[in-house]
C-alpha cells in the first residue's frame, strides 16, 4: 500500500481548534516534522483540511 509523507510547513498558531486537533493527530507538532501515514481516505481527509500547513509527498 502506498504511504504519504507529511511534513508541517507553517504553523498553527492563529488557526482554529480542529485544525490544531488534525494536526496532532496526523503526529505533526511543530514546524519541519515529518509524519508517514498510510495512504487511506481518512488521513487524505485530514490533510485536506490543513492543506495550508502542510506538504504531501508519496513514498513506497
Amino acid at each position: 500500500m502506498a504511504r504519504l509523507k507529511v511534513t508541517q510547513k507553517k504553523s498553527a498558531i492563529g488557526g482554529s481548534q480542529p485544525q490544531r486537533n488534525t494536526l496532532r493527530t496526523l503526529g505533526l507538532k511543530r514546524i519541519g516534522d515529518i509524519a508517514v501515514k498510510e495512504d487511506r481516505p481518512e488521513i487524505r481527509g485530514m490533510v485536506a483540511k490543513v492543506a495550508h500547513l502542510v506538504a504531501v509527498e508519496e513514498v513506497e
